[in-house]
């Protein structure tokens, strides 16, 4: 079964995070870095935000 891939636009969105804030995550190793889709496109699989997500504290 082949895996969905998030865009940019989507991992904000699920994340909330911003465009700036996740590519200052990936330099510091905190947030995963995405997969080259085609030569011009990028994504990030589901199970690697699905992991991150999972790996974050609980906000109460």
């Amino acid at each position: 079964m082949l895996e969905k891939h998030y865009r940019r636009t989507e991992v904000e969105e699920i994340t909330g995070l911003s465009r700036s804030t996740i590519y200052d995550m990936m330099n510091r190793g905190e947030f995963p870095r995405p997969v080259r889709l085609t030569a011009k496109a990028v994504g990030w699989p589901e199970s690697l935000i699905r992991g991150w997500l999972e790996s974050r504290p609980e906000v109460v």
